[in-house]
C-alpha cells in the first residue's frame, strides 16, 4: 500500500480506496474547531474560583521562580472593594547569572476586574490591543500601584513607589458557546533594578471588584444574624473561561513558586462584629493579627509540591451589627413576652369573631330552621296542668319535672319549702338560607321560673312566670 501523498494542501488517499480530497484550509478549520470545543468543554466543566493569579515571564522557560510569595486581601465591613496586596520577589538558581535570567517585564493574570489608580500616567495600548487581537472586550484600563520594599533591613521598610506604576487592562469575552465571560485582568510588570535583587522585595496594590460573593438566605437570617457573603483566593488557578485562553496560549511562560515561604492571607477589620462560619481547607489558620488592631487573620501556606495546581483559600463570613448580636437573648424573650402580651389580644378578638358569627350566622339542618337552645327543666303547659295542689306529693312533682334548679325554705314557715325551676330558650330567627348554613335576623329569647310551693310534702301552690325578648346577640341576656 502506497502512502498518501500531499500536494499543495491537498490530501490524495491510496490507490485502490474511494478517493476522498480534503482541502488544506477547511482541514485545518476543522482542527482548530475541535481545539476549540475541547477547550470549551474543559474550561465548562472545571471548577470556578473568585480570585487567582498566574505569573508569566517574557520569554518561555523561564530559568528563575516566584518566591517568597505573599497574596493578601483586606475586607471590612463596607464590603465594597476588596484591596489586594501582592508582595513577591524573584529567585534564580545559584550559579547563574541573574542579570541574564531575569530580563525583560513579568506579566499577572487576574480573574476579576480591578479598579485604575489615579495619577499613575495613561493605559498602555499597547495590553489593550494585545487582548483585542485575541477576541477579548476591554471594559477598563488604567495603572496600579507598584512599589518595592526591603525586606532585610527593619530600618528601611519604607516602600519606594515606581513611577509610572503598572499597567493593565480589563476585558471580557462577549458571545461563544457560553455566553459572556466573567471580568479578567491582565497586568504588565515593568522591568525594575529591584526585581534582580533578592534583598528587595515588589509590592503590587490592586483595588477588586467582584471577589465576595453573596450567599442565599432567608429574610429572618439576614434580620437576625445579618447578611453572609463568600470569599475565595486562589493560587495557579486557571479554569476561568476569562483567562484559560490566555493561559493556553503561553502555558510555557508560566512562573512556578520556589522553595520560599509562600501564603495567601485575609484580613478581616472590625473582628468584634465578624463571624466566620467556615474555613477551607482544614490546613488554614484563624488567629488575631499581631499588627492590627481589632482584626481577624485567616491565612493558607501554599504548598510547593502542588505544583502548578490550584490551591485555594474559602471563607464564609458575615458581619453583624451591636443590635444583631444580641440576638440570642432578645429573641427568646421577645418570643416569651409577645406570647404572653398576645394571649389576651388574641383570646378578645376569637370572643368578639364568634359573637359575631354567632348572633348573624346559623348552622343547623334546614328541616329545623327553628331550632332552640334551651338551657333548664322544659315545664311546658300540659306538664304544669298535671300538677293537682293539695293532692300531689314531692316524689311525684319530681318524678314529673326532675330535680329542682333550687330549693327555697322560709323560717316563719317551718315545714314549708318552695322548688323552683329556671327555664331560658333562645329561638334564631333564620333569614335566608343556603342548605345548613343561614343568616339570623334577630335572636328570641323565653326565659320561664316555675316556683312550686310544698307544705308537709305535699303541693300547696304553683307559680309560673314567663318573659319574652327580642335580641341582636344570643348572649346579650
Amino acid at each position: 500500500m502506497n502512502p498518501p501523498k500531499r500536494d499543495e494542501g491537498m490530501l490524495v488517499t491510496p490507490i485502490g480506496e474511494k478517493p476522498v480530497v480534503y482541502d488544506g484550509e477547511r482541514l485545518r478549520a476543522r482542527g482548530l474547531a475541535r481545539w476549540a470545543i475541547v477547550v470549551v468543554l474543559l474550561v465548562g466543566v472545571l471548577p470556578v474560583s473568585a480570585a487567582a493569579q498566574v505569573f508569566l515571564a517574557s520569554h518561555p522557560d523561564p530559568g528563575f521562580t516566584v518566591g517568597p510569595l505573599y497574596l493578601s486581601a483586606t475586607v471590612t465591613p463596607e464590603l465594597g472593594t476588596v484591596t489586594v496586596d501582592l508582595f513577591w520577589s524573584l529567585w534564580v538558581p545559584p550559579g547563574k547569572d541573574m542579570a541574564k535570567v531575569i530580563k525583560g517585564d513579568l506579566f499577572l493574570l487576574w480573574p476579576s476586574a480591578v479598579l485604575p489608580a489615579p495619577n499613575l500616567g495613561p493605559p498602555d495600548a499597547e495590553l489593550v490591543r494585545f487582548v483585542e487581537q485575541r477576541g477579548y472586550v476591554s471594559i477598563e484600563e488604567g495603572r496600579l500601584e507598584l512599589s518595592t520594599r526591603n525586606a532585610t533591613s527593619a530600618a528601611e521598610r519604607a516602600e519606594e513607589p515606581i513611577p509610572g506604576g503598572a499597567p493593565f487592562v480589563t476585558f471580557v469575552r462577549q458571545g461563544g458557546a457560553l455566553g459572556l465571560t466573567a471580568p479578567a485582568t491582565y497586568v504588565r510588570i515593568p522591568w525594575h533594578p529591584k526585581l534582580e535583587d533578592p534583598a528587595w522585595m515588589m509590592k503590587l496594590r490592586m483595588q477588586t471588584k467582584g471577589l465576595i460573593k453573596a450567599q442565599p438566605a432567608t429574610w429572618a437570617e439576614r434580620a437576625f444574624w445579618g447578611p453572609r457573603q463568600r470569599l475565595v483566593l486562589s493560587f495557579m488557578d486557571v479554569n476561568p473561561r476569562g483567562i484559560f485562553p490566555l493561559y493556553f496560549e503561553h502555558r510555557t511562560r508560566v512562573l512556578r513558586v520556589g522553595e520560599e515561604p509562600a501564603q495567601i492571607r485575609i484580613d478581616f477589620a472590625n473582628a468584634d462584629r465578624l463571624k466566620i462560619d467556615e474555613i477551607a481547607p482544614p490546613s488554614s489558620r484563624r488567629q488575631l493579627s499581631e499588627t492590627l488592631d481589632n482584626t481577624d487573620v485567616v491565612t493558607l501556606y501554599l504548598d510547593q509540591s502542588e505544583g502548578i495546581r490550584p490551591q485555594t483559600l474559602t471563607v464564609q463570613f458575615g458581619y453583624f451589627t451591636s443590635l444583631q448580636s444580641w440576638a440570642p437573648i432578645l429573641i427568646p424573650f421577645a418570643f416569651f413576652a409577645l406570647g404572653n402580651l398576645a394571649a389576651p389580644v388574641v383570646r378578645e378578638i376569637g370572643l368578639r369573631l364568634a359573637r359575631v358569627l354567632r348572633a348573624h350566622v346559623h348552622v343547623g339542618a334546614p328541616a329545623r330552621p327553628h331550632a332552640k337552645a334551651d338551657t333548664g327543666a322544659a315545664l311546658s303547659p300540659d306538664v304544669l296542668a298535671r300538677i293537682k295542689t293539695g293532692e300531689m306529693t314531692v316524689e311525684e312533682v319530681l318524678r314529673l319535672c326532675g330535680p329542682p334548679d333550687e330549693e327555697q325554705e322560709k323560717l316563719d314557715a317551718p315545714g314549708q319549702r318552695t322548688l323552683v325551676y329556671h327555664r331560658r330558650q333562645m329561638v334564631p330567627r333564620r333569614k335566608r338560607s343556603w342548605g345548613w348554613i343561614a343568616t339570623i335576623s334577630h335572636w328570641e329569647m323565653e326565659q320561664q321560673d316555675v316556683e312550686i310551693t310544698v307544705e308537709r310534702d305535699v303541693v300547696r301552690d304553683v307559680q309560673a312566670r314567663t318573659r319574652r325578648a327580642r335580641l341582636t346577640y344570643p348572649d346579650a341576656a
